[in-house]
């Protein structure tokens, strides 16, 4: 990639090791879409800007063949799409990632006819999928969970509230997780494919970012569904949701590291080309020591990102520490990055619109959704800790 003058930023040749031929023609594919159809639409307004956009993302990435790789499970295709689509525009790595968390769900736990009717709609575009895991009195405490699931003759009859869920209101198909077996915490939950005209399924209200973003709450009051609703086993979604989110949480890494990548090129086109005291302000030795710093940081998380994402591609099993890692690291990574873009950006760096406004609203999220940093710290902490006979 290159800027003004010889300014370049590492590409893809950093990561080359782990990827695969298909992997490179992928990522040519994805930069040449962004830079077209996604790269180029303006920032949504409001909420219900936001909520309009969103499901247009949705279809111009169909259009770009983009969520094949869910379907596979290719998590180095799915974090390099994540990489590249959240450096063009945020709000579609959102549509992007929700797509990726409701087909997980189902390629990883879906019975024939589910994979056949929901996987199918999902990878073409066709629908929108949600995750509908947080509650107001549980989001890193799992086992906190309240909505409930008891079974009614030939199916189940949901109720709850949950909260801060991407796509409420918006979504085809919610994958709802929900309390099945009273008294034993989080191994008394359940997953459910929910489509979103079901009688009972109540959109109860959007929840604004900073960030415009079809965040929001969601009921479910007497919602009844059929037995062949259940995603995976009865009392299984507890470990069906950890398997999704070690096996995504690279990809959030991934979008991290595509922020972070979009601030660092802006950062470098503004330091070259700026001139205080006579002088770019490129040529003094503070700006380029936080370059240098910044630009090694990128690197050394997208390493952790590629690492895990190959892990799990190759050797097929949890990857719950490597994926840990790389979210922590390079979620925290891009936060520092961006506010330093922001930083020597300036006055202009705050002016709603600039580039490096738009990530620094942006970026922050990553830090807490999927499992915020401290959670991941901890169960990193905790596979260090595991005997070795476990």
């Amino acid at each position: 990639m290159t800027l003004r003058g010889e300014v370049r930023l590492r590409g893809i040749e950093a990561i080359r090791p782990l990827l695969e031929t298909r992997h490179v023609e992928l990522a040519g594919r994805v930069t040449a879409a962004c830079a077209g159809t996604i790269g180029s639409r303006a920032e949504a307004r409001d909420d219900s800007e936001a909520r309009r956009e969103a499901r247009t993302l949705l279809t111009v990435m169909a259009g770009e063949r983009l969520y094949e790789p869910i379907r596979s499970g290719d998590v180095r295709a799915l974090c390099l799409i994540r990489e590249v689509v959240a450096a063009a525009d945020p709000l579609a790595d959102a549509v992007f990632a929700l797509q990726a968390l409701g087909g997980t769900s189902i390629a990883i736990a879906g019975t024939d006819a589910q994979r056949a009717r929901w996987l199918e709609a999902i990878c073409g575009g066709q629908a929108m999928a949600a995750f509908a895991m947080t509650e107001p009195d549980a989001g890193s405490d799992v086992a906190a969970i309240r909505t409930s699931a008891r079974r009614d003759g030939h199916g189940w009859v949901i109720d709850g509230d949950k909260h801060l869920i991407s796509n409420a209101g918006i979504a085809d198909i919610y994958v709802v997780f929900a309390v099945t077996t009273a008294g034993t915490g989080h191994r008394g939950l359940s997953a459910f494919l929910v489509p979103a005209e079901t009688p009972g399924v109540v959109f109860a209200g959007p929840q604004l970012l900073a960030a415009p973003h079809p965040l929001g709450r969601m009921r479910f009051e007497s919602c009844r569904v059929p037995s062949d609703a259940l995603l995976g086993e009865v009392d299984g979604g507890f470990r069906l949701g950890m398997m999704v989110l070690d096996t995504l949480r690279p990809t959030v890494g991934a979008a991290a590291c595509g922020m972070a990548s979009r601030a660092l090129v802006a950062t470098l086109t503004h330091a070259t080309s700026r001139r205080q005291f006579g002088e770019a302000l490129a040529s003094f030795q503070l700006i380029r020591e936080k370059i240098g710093r910044l630009a090694t940081e990128l690197e050394a998380a997208r390493l952790l990102v590629y690492r895990a994402a190959w892990c799990r591609d190759t050797q097929r099993g949890r990857i719950t520490l490597e994926a840990a890692m790389a979210k922590s690291f390079a979620t925290e990574a891009a936060q520092r990055i961006v506010d330093e873009a922001v930083q020597i950006a300036g006055g202009i760096g705050v002016l709603v619109g600039h580039p490096v406004e738009r990530l620094y609203r942006a970026v922050r999220a990553l830090r807490i959704y999927e499992g915020t940093t401290e959670m991941q710290r901890l169960i990193i902490a905790d596979q260090l800790l595991k005997p070795v006979d476990d």
